[in-house]
């Protein structure tokens, strides 16, 4: 689905998933020609937790400079931010930007 969406751009993209020895991951890692990576996290829930964030973190600390933002998208009405690049958003974002 993401590389079908991603036809419809001049820009090229890889996707892929991210995942530690324990088993922390990343739902869709997102590379552009340039090396620079965004981490997106889906979750069901309205509350998001910093520890909903370990993941993006130990990405965001995995490829250094590269780190472009770090997403966990939920069912919730607002942008909240959780650290350095890193923030909480609605899912409703995809469709409104």
């Amino acid at each position: 689905m993401c590389r079908e969406l991603a036809s419809w751009s001049d820009r090229r993209f890889s996707f892929s998933h991210y995942r530690t020895r324990d088993q922390d991951e990343v739902d869709v890692i997102v590379e552009d020609r340039r090396g620079r990576v965004v981490g997106i996290e889906v979750k069901a829930s309205a509350t998001v937790k910093s520890d909903d964030f370990r993941g993006l973190r130990q990405l965001q600390e995995a490829v250094g400079d590269r780190f472009v933002r770090g997403l966990v998208l939920h069912d919730h009405d607002r942008v909240t931010p959780f650290g350095e690049k890193l923030q909480a958003a609605p899912l409703s974002l995809l469709w409104t930007m």
